[in-house]
């Protein structure tokens, strides 16, 4: 196993993409099941918090320590077995997920989930749930896990296989490998009906598995995976359509979403059913169009979508989109329509870039990212993002919204100058996050709450819920050693 103690050699592991940062005794590398089960033994002996590493992506603050060690998986980062029948990937918690892709597209296989960053990894997924545009239609990370293999901090090991063990009048029953089975208490708080990766996933007769999905590194340590898999589409029609004003963009969002949950319904394939609908607006696109410069100067939104369809369809759902689009006062002939793969993997950038740009913008500053990551019921879509957008400009402060519209899952994202902005660009985060919870919606949709959120995850929880969620982690942890302060606050786990 490789140890890193210098400080100048392991500064990179102190600071993730919303540039949180953090401080650390050491960086220790594992390079196998025994190394990790030596690791904590080392920290149980010592009491050494441990936080769990991965590509340190995260907005959060999730893999980056305030003292102790980090545990980074980067080594274990194998593909072990890729079943092209059975659509299975068994894989080690290091794998980044453009190794994944590119290892399946040789064998015309698919894994939906698509975060923004391609070199995030597949533990780093599993462990935040994490999703991107594709969830509209796949859904998040959760989905897709079938079993987890799992270090605990006492060394024990248990493996979940989804499916296999279930929740029953409130706790579950885990079996431990070497012998034995772990008694499990569940929290009983109630999750937003929203896209959602707040906190712990509790569900009435809830599958084991999810428990950990999500978990951001507080109950286990993953080493390996299993993933499920899809046959590669034939063809995928995509687009960025560009309107003269948002309301013709929600208004084309709102149908195009509501024609894809009921071709659903119908399990029918000659409709339109959006892989991805995703959102601009004017300052997004300002941001975008010196990379961009074919950006319609006048347009005020755009929605970019994907579908992926048989061949034999291509023509006929691109046609349903075209009139979709001019039912809607899209601009037709300004917009783009992808002919190849080339031109989707442009527009893919363009809806990647925006967020790289907002962070090389954040960290230019010195400053940390403000942006939100709230969803809200579809029905209050539209209010949700106007009341928010209300409430910023009367700030005055620079901002731009960017997401994933089609989950009513909005990213306003500030644009502080210096530290007395930022300080007002909190208070507006914390507005915005209120307001998300008064509409039945979530803080967090897709990024997790990790350290910088957790007063916000309590205002939407409560305190009661919190404790709850304490506990669940001293029945996995009793040591509290792993990634502490991730969701919530060291104390609540003293004073329960």
């Amino acid at each position: 196993m490789i140890i890193k103690n210098n400080k100048d050699e392991f500064a990179s592991y102190l600071t993730d993409a919303a540039n949180f940062k953090g401080a650390a005794e050491a960086v220790y590398f594992p390079e196998s099941e025994d190394d990790i089960f030596k690791l904590l033994e080392m920290s149980r002996a010592k009491k050494t918090p441990v936080t769990i590493s991965a590509a340190r992506t995260s907005l959060t603050g999730s893999a980056i320590p305030q003292n102790g060690i980090i545990l980074s998986m980067e080594k274990l980062n194998k593909i072990l077995k890729i079943d092209a029948e059975r659509k299975k990937v068994w894989l080690q918690p290091g794998v980044t997920l453009a190794d994944l892709h590119e290892a399946l597209a040789e064998r015309k296989l698919f894994y939906p989930p698509d975060p923004t960053e391609r070199n995030c990894t597949i533990g780093g997924t599993a462990a935040t749930n994490a999703s991107g545009a594709k969830t509209f239609k796949y859904g998040a990370t959760r989905a897709f896990v079938d079993s987890l293999k799992i270090i605990l901090s006492s060394g024990r090991k248990i493996f979940i296989e989804r499916g296999k063990i279930f929740a029953d009048n409130g706790k579950i029953t885990i079996p431990i490998l070497s012998g034995g089975n772990l008694e499990i208490v569940l929290p009983d708080y109630q999750m937003p009906p929203v896209k959602n990766a707040a906190g712990y996933f509790v569900k009435k007769n809830m599958d084991a598995i999810d428990l950990f999905i999500g978990s951001e590194g507080t109950l286990g340590v993953i080493t390996e995976i299993v993933l499920r898999v899809i046959d590669f589409p034939e063809e995928i029609v995509s687009g960025v359509v560009f309107f003269q004003n948002e309301r013709d963009a929600f208004s084309f969002v709102e149908e195009a979403r509501e024609q894809s949950y009921l071709s659903r319904e119908k399990k029918t394939a000659s409709e339109i059913d959006a892989l991805a609908l995703e959102f601009f607006d004017s300052g997004s696109l300002k941001f975008l169009s010196e990379d961009f410069p074919n950006i319609p100067p006048e347009a005020e939104a755009a929605v970019w979508f994907e579908q992926d369809v048989k061949l034999s369809e291509r023509e006929n759902i691109t046609e349903k989109w075209f009139e979709a689009i001019e039912l809607n006062n899209g601009d037709a002939e300004n917009s783009w329509i992808a002919m190849s793969l080339k031109e989707r993997e442009k527009f893919k950038n363009f809806r990647h870039a925006v967020s790289v740009k907002v962070n090389e913008y954040v960290a230019s500053k010195g400053l940390r990212k403000v942006g939100t990551d709230a969803a809200v019921p579809d029905g209050k879509m539209r209010k949700y993002f106007y009341e928010s957008k209300k409430i910023i400009v009367e700030s005055g402060i620079k901002f731009i919204v960017y997401g994933h519209i089609g989950n009513s899952h909005f990213h306003f994202n500030m644009l502080p100058e210096n530290e007395k902005e930022f300080s007002a660009a909190k208070e507006i985060y914390a507005k915005l996050c209120d307001l998300a919870v008064k509409m039945g919606g979530t803080i967090s949709a897709e990024h997790g709450i990790g350290k910088l959120k957790r007063d916000y995850f309590l205002k939407m929880c409560g305190e009661k819920a919190i404790r709850q969620m304490a506990e669940l982690k001293k029945q996995f942890d009793p040591f509290l050693i792993l990634n502490p302060g991730n969701i919530f606050e060291k104390k609540y786990l003293i004073q329960i």
